[in-house]
């Protein structure tokens, strides 16, 4: 990006991206291009453009793209745009800032939380595009011309969609609750945090305090082997397989060998390195901490008030003309049934804030703990609060 482009980003204040990348057989996803579009000063236009970060000169542009990203002042539009972000982020060490994502936009428009950006633009603009390079080699170069055909017409209606799901939300008066969830895409991220990883082992509560200190530090040294060698990190060592060493702690390849799914028993080399990580855990004091509670696990009985609080949720979600996925996932409600059963106050889940909170949330509260009911009448769902019930005291 040079910088008269980003000089045209900073005049409009907006830019339009994609990315294309590709994530098999490699320890972090491979950034392979970069699409932009950016609307011209008389707004009948945009102009286009393809980044390059494979190419050898790619580090030219890459202050001033980082800028842009990171000025407030731009609007930076995606679709879908997580994995957009974090890979850019990462790439670029910078921020990315003041993001329209129109696929979280859509939700908030009566259309659909989860709607591919092919439907958006058919639905909205009356527009079709051919999606027919999306399984394509894009580490491969040179790119064909259908390959960079379908990297442009991801961009090219990008900005006139965001423009027109902007104008509809405006309407709706639920622009700004758009926007409060796009935020928190400023965040994506795509670096891996040893200890969320090591909290999700399988069956790693059932070690003791020595075997937990080993298993972490093999969940170092795994990442550490991974991208060294740029190798998807279960192709160095198994989840399973780690848990079974750091439980068993053996001292020798022949024992190491004896672990189904070491893998490292069949490379003399990784089998030395992974018992020289073992013999320096065992030295190390005892990992004192216990694995983080996770969410308890569901019960049962819990499917009938999952499946009532889903109804609650749907119905406030038609309502407002919302996808409902947007308010409560059953993750979310899950976690509120636990809160609930376990009296810990309000969980800390997204349905308890902001805007979901008073549109649903406080609701949801009262329907776990009997102060609200739900019933059918004239083939329709209605909500009635329940004034006999008392409210449960806090901290009760």
């Amino acid at each position: 990006m040079g910088r008269a482009l980003a000089r045209d980003a900073r005049a409009v204040g907006r830019l339009a991206l994609d990315t294309e990348f590709m994530g098999e057989g490699r320890y972090r996803t491979l950034l392979c291009l970069i699409q932009l579009a950016i609307p011209d000063r008389s707004g009948t236009d945009e102009r286009l453009e393809l980044i390059d970060p494979l190419a050898g000169d790619f580090g030219a542009g890459a202050e001033d793209l980082g800028s842009v990203l990171a000025d407030p002042a731009i609007q930076i539009v995606v679709h879908a745009g997580r994995q957009d972000i974090a890979l850019l982020r990462r790439r670029y060490s910078t921020s990315v800032r003041n993001v329209f994502d129109t696929q979280v936009a859509a939700g908030f428009a009566g259309l659909g939380a989860q709607c591919s950006y092919e439907t958006l633009l058919a639905e909205i603009l009356g527009v079709r595009v051919s999606k027919s390079a999306s399984f394509t080699r894009w580490d491969a170069r040179p790119l064909s011309a259908e390959q960079l055909a379908y990297a442009r017409e991801d961009v090219v209606h990008l900005l006139a969609l965001a423009s027109e799901l902007e104008r509809r939300l405006s309407a709706l008066e639920r622009l700004s609750w758009a926007r409060e969830e796009c935020q928190a895409l400023e965040q994506a991220s795509d670096e891996r945090d040893l200890d969320v990883i090591f909290e999700r082992l399988p069956r790693i509560r059932t070690l003791n305090a020595s075997a937990r200190r080993v298993a972490r530090e093999i969940v170092a040294w795994r990442e550490r082997t991974a991208a060294a060698e740029d190798r998807p990190v279960p192709s160095v060592l198994a989840d399973a397989a780690l848990v079974e060493i750091a439980r068993r702690g053996p001292s020798s390849r022949a024992e190491l060998a004896q672990i189904r799914g070491a893998g490292a028993g069949n490379r003399p080399r990784r089998a030395e390195q992974l018992l020289e990580v073992i013999a320096r855990a065992r030295e190390l004091p005892p990992d004192s901490a216990p694995p983080a509670q996770r969410v308890p696990p569901p019960r049962p009985e819990d499917a009938p008030l999952i499946a009532l609080a889903e109804a609650l949720v749907r119905a406030r979600a038609r309502e407002a003309g919302l996808a409902h996925e947007l308010l409560a996932t059953r993750a979310d409600l899950q976690l509120l049934l636990a809160a609930s059963r376990e009296t810990r106050g309000d969980a800390d889940v997204r349905t308890l804030r902001g805007w979901r909170r008073e549109l649903v949330g406080a609701e949801l509260l009262e329907l776990l703990d009997g102060r609200l009911s739900l019933a059918v009448s004239g083939r329709e769902l209605s909500i009635e609060a329940r004034a006999s019930a008392q409210p449960r005291e806090e901290g009760s």
